[in-house]
């Protein structure tokens, strides 16, 4: 079950558990036994969610893109190549009884009207808006309108189209976290801008969290501990793979490390009260100067 703190505005990032998604989007390349090896792999890390991406071929690219080449697994076109990357119905619903079995969510973001009305085939907890969606009012309107928690991206986007995007799902009356992200595919470090974070939360009075695309831990926890309420971080079971996203994953062991030191981060950070602790106080009785 979502853990709905999140999207609470007054939710305390330092004494909370973070919400933590594996994204595997694309990069189960088709193959739905990847598919369950990565969701196996998110579960055994501890993440709360694992998150795809749905798309319709036909609506999202030109015919122009379509007939173009690309080299791939599956043709030699970019169609082919599409096409070779969605999961069918089937493919979802087995993905749908399989994260039920083993106690773990999963969602998705949609990337055109017709795929966020096949992602309510399930009875999913929270949206997703990527970046690229983020601009689309009509599709927002009706993300929105469906009333669930949703988390909207926020990379390529200026502070006025953020605002749009805002105020929609504050007329809707629907509750939602922006996500901070550079949508560099890896990211460099010294662009991920992470004090946008709070800069973010202050501007637009609401939660934010971090959707990285960087190769490393590091800046995801660094995210964590200045504020963000969720980290999305795409996953792999090896970067070596064919895809787009795979070098901007991480393979399990890394995500491992992400979850473990986010999961420290409440104990670690503490409530920002000084006190002196019993043990402590017995060193102190050992070496301390007494006036």
């Amino acid at each position: 079950m979502l853990k709905m703190d999140c999207f609470n505005k007054n939710f305390n990032v330092n004494n909370s558990d973070i919400y933590i998604t594996a994204e595997i989007g694309i990069n189960h390349n088709g193959d739905l036994e990847i598919v369950k090896e990565l969701i196996d792999q998110s579960k055994s890390a501890g993440v709360d969610a694992v998150k795809f991406q749905k798309r319709t071929i036909e609506i999202v690219y030109s015919e122009d893109v379509l007939s173009q080449h690309r080299d791939s697994p599956w043709g030699t076109t970019q169609r082919e190549q599409k096409e070779g990357l969605e999961l069918s119905l089937e493919d979802y619903k087995e993905i749908d009884s399989y994260c039920k079995k083993i106690g773990i969510d999963w969602y998705a973001s949609a990337w055109d009207i017709p795929s966020q009305d096949f992602l309510n085939n399930f009875n999913l907890n929270v949206n997703k808006i990527a970046s690229a969606m983020t601009t689309n009012i009509e599709f927002i309107e009706r993300v929105a309108s469906e009333q669930k928690p949703t988390f909207i991206s926020t990379g390529m986007c200026t502070y006025e189209q953020i605002q749009k995007a805002v105020d929609v799902f504050n007329n809707k009356n629907c509750e939602f976290v922006l996500m901070h992200t550079n949508s560099e595919y890896p990211s460099k470090e010294e662009n991920l801008n992470l004090n946008a974070i709070n800069t973010l939360s202050n501007k637009f009075d609401c939660n934010v969290g971090y959707s990285g695309h960087e190769a490393s831990v590091s800046p995801s926890i660094v995210a964590a501990a200045i504020g963000a309420v969720s980290i999305e971080r795409h996953i792999t079971l090896d970067r070596s793979m064919y895809g787009s996203d795979q070098a901007a994953s991480l393979e399990v062991h890394g995500l491992r490390t992400l979850v473990g030191s986010i999961r420290k981060l409440k104990y670690i950070l503490g409530d920002g009260e000084k006190v002196i602790t019993d043990a402590e106080t017995e060193v102190a009785k050992k070496l301390r100067y007494w006036e």
